[in-house]
């Protein structure tokens, strides 16, 4: 590994403030992973766009919570502020499994070690910061404290929970990708203005005491009120309904306002910026990065998340597709935020310098491989648009779903002479490759990218995620007909057999979401064995913060139509789900049999694991009488 000096890091000690010649730090980041100074990690991305501005930035990263505070004092008082985040995930997610079972490991740290943030780490750090600082603002940001920014329900408590903004203290909220309100909240502090008077910044929120005064109005927006949390703690269906206008606003070019009572407080929303053009998420990615992480950790052994990516490229943010159980949109956005090729292939060129690289990029992708460059042909129909999804129940006529930009991207980055092989890691969108759900392919550029993914660009296998088979429940899921997959492994097969490649698909699959009965599960498990798949990929329902399918959970009602949706909570209904994934494996066949034909449903039970072997007629069946007279020993 080439030695490089510490300077080309943000501080991370007392002593790495002092080499660079400073006296006090102007902010302060504290982040509840290891400090990687790589684009795929936010602080990393913070911290250098505060840096880019002028600002002297620390990081305080994965600090001791428990019993001895030096890690929050070591860099002092920051002359303006306190940045606080959880980290790349919400720390509850990162801590605990969907059957609520503590993880062994945590990605995000040295060595894959678990126990270094507390659950809840956003609140945690933010109260210890205002308890040794009371004076300094604390900001929040993070995928935490964007999905928990409003009243939302907590799995792992069962109850429902306020605004992150309450029980954490902190003065403002960052909410989505934070480079632009960022850079606004940036120039104010230098202009010496408070906090308590940014409340003109779109994507951020705060509290305001009703005891001060009413809420001002600001940048002639509208204000759309939900209903209080206190009402939502005694009515689900108005909690469930609050969902929905959260979603369209947060997903709205020309949005309104958010307000929510929280007793005497009043919590505000500001609308979210426009998506970022080229220019603006360039300056994000063009950064001066090391790449790596922090020399501190050499010892402590490797970060996984970072071996994971270290090879990859991110070329957008941002998904169009709205799935019911998945919170890109609700923190990245709905409209797609691409790079230009010009920075893509600046950052292939970086990757190739790496002492390690061996010639293959791992990953050239994003939220969903297959979306970059996508966008509204008239983006005047965008700005007024309020639907969820782009693509469902049908692709949107005005959405360009040309793969032909990414189509060229993927050869320009073939052509390097350093590069072997450049893979595809990340989930495809299958639907968008499909003629008959993908009206949108006037050229036959979708063919053109499925020729040119399939033939350069899989790493062994390729991951798709069709999530379920029944339509019932696909509908719920924001997700296509299965038929669609099957028509789109059809056009993949053929591809293979014209190279003659055999490259697998692998489907990901979800267990116990909301509209999911367990003979739905059954068929599913029936239905992938007859296309001669044996399910590895699998996961149970998880019910995360503002996602349509938490607030099914916890409501018993979808948001938008306030129906009733049935809904596995238990552990035993949960179990019972997962297990038909796994019909393959001897200590399942005799439950699976025996379920099945509970249900009415020896059909299934056939399918799955066959018809039970009758005794065999050859072997004698009688017994020997028992012999009273035997002598006892």
């Amino acid at each position: 590994m080439i030695e490089r000096p510490i300077t080309d890091w943000l501080p991370l000690t007392k002593q790495e403030v002092e080499k660079r010649g400073w006296d006090e730090v102007d902010i302060v980041l504290v982040s509840g992973d290891a400090y990687v100074d790589h684009p795929a990690f936010g602080t990393a991305v913070i911290g250098r766009i505060m840096e880019s501005e002028g600002f002297r930035v620390a990081i305080i990263a994965q600090p001791n919570w428990k019993d001895d505070l030096r890690d929050f004092r070591k860099f002092g008082r920051p002359k303006y502020f306190f940045g606080v985040t959880a980290g790349c995930m919400d720390s509850m997610v990162n801590h605990y499994t969907a059957n609520k079972r503590l993880r062994s490991n945590d990605s995000y740290t040295p060595g894959g070690e678990a126990g270094f943030r507390p659950d809840y780490a956003t609140i945690v750090y933010s109260k210890i910061l205002k308890e040794l600082y009371p004076d300094v603002p604390v900001l929040l940001g993070g995928i935490e404290a964007s999905l928990r920014r409003v009243t939302h329900y907590d799995y792992w408590q069962d109850r429902l929970m306020p605004s992150i903004l309450v029980d954490s203290g902190a003065d403002m909220l960052v909410y989505g990708m934070g480079e632009q309100p960022l850079r606004e909240i940036l120039k104010l502090v230098q202009k010496g203005v408070p906090f308590t008077s940014m409340r003109t910044i779109n994507q951020v929120a705060f509290l305001h005491d009703t005891k001060t005064g009413p809420l001002r109005d600001y940048n002639n927006w509208e204000n759309v009120e939900l209903a209080s949390h206190e009402v939502c703690l005694e009515d689900k269906i108005r909690y469930a309904a609050n969902f929905k206008i959260v979603e369209v606003e947060s997903n709205k070019w020309q949005a309104n306002r958010i307000t929510q009572r929280v007793g005497d407080q009043v919590l505000v929303i500001n609308p979210p910026f426009k998506t970022m053009d080229e220019t603006e998420i360039d300056k994000s990615f063009d950064l001066p990065y090391t790449r790596l992480p922090h020399p501190k950790y050499k010892k402590r052994g490797p970060i996984p998340a970072y071996e994971m990516i270290k090879f990859s490229v991110n070329m957008h943010r941002g998904c169009f597709g709205g799935c019911s159980f998945c919170t890109i949109s609700a923190h990245q956005g709905k409209f797609i935020a691409s790079r230009s090729e010009k920075s893509v292939l600046k950052e292939v060129d970086e990757i190739t310098k790496h002492p390690e690289f061996k010639g293959y990029i791992s990953d050239l992708g994003g939220p969903s491989a297959n979306m970059y460059k996508m966008k509204g042909k008239d983006e005047s129909i965008c700005a007024r648009c309020q639907s969820p999804s782009c693509i469902h129940p049908v692709i949107c006529s005005n959405l360009d779903t040309s793969h032909k930009p990414l189509t060229e991207l993927y050869r320009k980055v073939d052509a390097n002479p350093n590069i072997k092989k450049a893979f595809v890691g990340s989930g495809v969108r299958y639907d968008l490759l499909v003629d008959d759900f993908n009206k949108n392919n006037e050229d036959g550029n979708h063919d053109e990218y499925m020729e040119q993914l399939v033939t350069r660009h899989v790493s062994g296998r390729l991951k798709v995620a069709p999530e379920h088979t029944s339509d019932d429940t696909l509908r719920i899921m924001r997700k296509p007909s299965f038929k669609y997959f099957k028509l789109f492994k059809k056009k993949y097969d053929k591809i293979q057999d014209k190279h003659n490649l055999k490259q697998p698909l692998i489907p990901y699959f979800i267990s116990s979401h909301p509209g999911c009965e367990e003979q739905d599960m059954a068929n599913l498990a029936a239905e992938t064995k007859d296309m001669g798949f044996q399910l590895e990929q699998v996961q149970d329902f998880t019910p995360t913060p503002m996602t349509v399918a938490e607030v099914i959970y916890y409501s018993g009602v979808h948001p938008y139509t306030l129906k009733p949706v049935k809904t596995a909570k238990t552990r035993e209904e949960k179990q019972a789900q997962n297990r038909y994934f796994f019909w393959y494996k001897p200590e399942f066949k005799d439950w699976i049999r025996n379920r099945l034909n509970k249900l009415n449903r020896p059909d299934l039970a056939e399918k799955l694991v066959g018809v039970p072997k009758k005794p065999d007629a050859k072997k004698s069946s009688y017994k020997k009488p028992f012999d009273s007279r035997k002598k006892k020993r």
